[in-house]
């Protein structure tokens, strides 16, 4: 992995404190370096010296990799991803995020819960919108991203049609809440 690297313009995410807050806005960036005849490395540094990324092979492949600690161009660990297993992997790591911030953000308003709801292979709204849902009218829960595939999606329209495995990021009362859980899995 010789080729040198292209760095994007920083990326901001955020990302819990040192104290478990949210809120602390880091500057992440992303190395992009083309491998010839292979694909392309995306990676970046974290805290711990170590770099962590994928690489994208030319066929569609995607492999997980972390750096040893002490070179960071020397591969620790390669794991190989099918398409399904990187977007539940990016879902994970994103939806979490996203609520750990909202709930951050809706912290001094009582009653006021974020909570992240999936859409499951079985569910009846797996291939259809989000205003077949009718969501908001139902409950009063308003949905203010869906995650996929790591992506967020911020303001969804109510034709935004869903996806097994999306994540909805929803934010309204407990009692709303479960009432909405409840019709993604019941309809």
């Amino acid at each position: 992995m010789s080729s040198a690297p292209f760095c994007l313009a920083g990326t901001a995410v955020a990302a819990p404190g040192r104290n478990g807050q949210t809120g602390n806005v880091e500057i992440v960036n992303v190395e992009v370096t083309p491998l010839p005849g292979i694909g392309v490395r995306k990676d970046f540094a974290l805290r711990s010296g170590r770099r962590i990324g994928v690489v994208t092979h030319r066929d569609g492949q995607t492999e997980l990799i972390v750096s040893k600690s002490d070179d960071p161009d020397a591969c620790l660990a390669s794991l190989p991803l099918t398409a399904e297993e990187a977007s539940a992997l990016a879902n994970l790591l994103g939806a979490p995020q996203l609520v750990a911030q909202l709930t951050e953000e809706h912290r001094d308003l009582p009653g006021i819960s974020t909570r992240q709801l999936p859409i499951k292979s079985n569910s009846v709204f797996d291939g259809r919108t989000l205003g077949d849902t009718a969501m908001r009218t139902r409950t009063g829960v308003s949905v203010v991203a869906v995650v996929r595939a790591g992506q967020a999606h911020p303001s969804p329209t109510p034709e935004f049609t869903f996806t097994a495995g999306d994540v909805l990021v929803a934010v309204g009362t407990s009692e709303g809440l479960e009432n909405a859980l409840k019709i993604l899995k019941n309809g």
